[in-house]
């Protein structure tokens, strides 16, 4: 019981620090631009907790999270062009005129409507990942065939988009005005995106850590460790992969969503294959398979990413390379599991008891009869 509530107050007060930090040090110490880099940076640790749990905790190597990822952006990218043109008194928003098509497509008539939009946002990509897991996984393609399946995926859902004008074509969708009738270009509206972000984010990590210590969670190690043992005991493996494959998309398509109204573009470019690695390369160096590490690992992988490429432009590619390299081959669990093996071996040194030092030596004992 002790042992229990001081785990439960070491993850409040984790919590606590969390929220501090973003709620309340971050706004004061960044610059508006800083900000809203950090709010950008905040839906890419949001991708990578659903990778932790799908990758971390299911083995599944997820080589195309930006395909769930760009449903949910392209889903609320539609909803902003259409209530911008609906501002202007359009009937097709400012593309479409441009492009020359004066109706709005029967796909996009739907999105008209938040609720509809974000309904849409909580549902499509997760359902896409059941139906795509549910023909993957029963026919028990895993490993290497089924990473290179969803890179494969990525790969043609970002051409399938450069295809369409209806989309914007390559250069996707842009020049957002409003965001559910708050105006993009105030300050103030744009801190209450970081905090829409912030927040969604800390309610993803607790929503996770639930999960990840549930009987759900403890069986979904059990498949990503002994997948046939399951499977004698009388679970189907593949309905569990199914729904952590579903959590996973679920929570990129919130980011991808979030993410329109921060940054303000969403493209073919942001949700192919090299956006999905790099989704992967910030779970690996942060530790896949802890809660806090995949976050962690994505926000300072992003940071660096533009720290150097504002000074470096060239240099970012090979450094990404290399730094994931090092992580794989020296240190597999990342950095988060080189902080726990270190703590580890602390509490060993601790536990141990000290080596017993040289027995002492008995006195001579004295003849009988001979004074001392």
């Amino acid at each position: 019981m002790r042992e229990f509530l001081t785990t439960r107050w070491k993850v409040c007060s984790g919590f606590a620090l969390a929220a501090v930090l973003l709620f309340a040090v971050a706004p004061v110490v960044l610059s508006d631009f800083r900000l809203n880099l950090l709010g950008k940076f905040l839906c890419f640790g949001i991708v990578a907790v659903g990778i932790g749990v799908a990758w971390g905790r299911g083995g599944m190597l997820t080589l195309g999270q930006g395909v769930f990822f760009g449903l949910g952006a392209y889903i609320m990218a539609m909803h902003l062009k259409i209530s911008d043109a609906q501002l202007r008194g359009d009937d097709v928003p400012d593309f479409m005129q441009i492009a020359g098509i004066g109706e709005l497509p029967a796909y996009w008539v739907p999105f008209s409507s938040p609720v509809v939009t974000i309904l849409g946002i909580l549902i499509v990509p997760p359902l896409v990942a059941v139906l795509l897991g549910l023909g993957v996984f029963k026919r028990k393609v895993k490993g290497a065939y089924f990473a290179i399946l969803s890179q494969a995926l990525a790969a043609a859902f970002a051409i399938l988009l450069v295809g369409q004008q209806s989309t914007g074509g390559s250069n996707g969708l842009n020049r957002f005005r409003s965001f559910f009738g708050l105006a993009l270009n105030d300050p103030i509206n744009r801190r209450l995106l970081f905090f829409i972000a912030a927040g969604t984010l800390l309610v993803i990590v607790a929503l996770t850590r639930q999960l990840m210590y549930s009987r759900y969670g403890e069986l979904l190690v059990a498949v990503r460790d002994q997948e046939e043992r399951v499977r004698f005991l009388g679970y189907d493996p593949a309905n569990v992969k199914v729904v952590a494959y579903a959590v996973a998309a679920l929570f990129a398509g919130i980011a991808g969503a979030l993410f329109v109204p921060i940054v303000g573009i969403i493209s073919p470019a942001d949700i192919g294959i090299v956006p999905s690695i790099a989704f992967l390369t910030g779970v690996a160096i942060g530790g896949r398979t802890t809660l806090l590490g995949p976050v962690l690992g994505a926000i300072a992988v992003a940071w660096a990413q533009t720290s150097l490429s504002e000074s470096f432009p060239s240099g970012w590619v090979y450094a990404q390379g290399i730094l994931f390299i090092v992580v794989v081959g020296f240190f597999p669990a990342g950095l988060a599991g080189l902080v726990t093996l270190l703590r580890r071996r602390k509490r060993r040194a601790d536990e141990d008891p000290a080596p017993p030092g040289p027995a002492p030596q008995p006195a001579a004992a004295t003849p009988v009869g001979v004074p001392s």
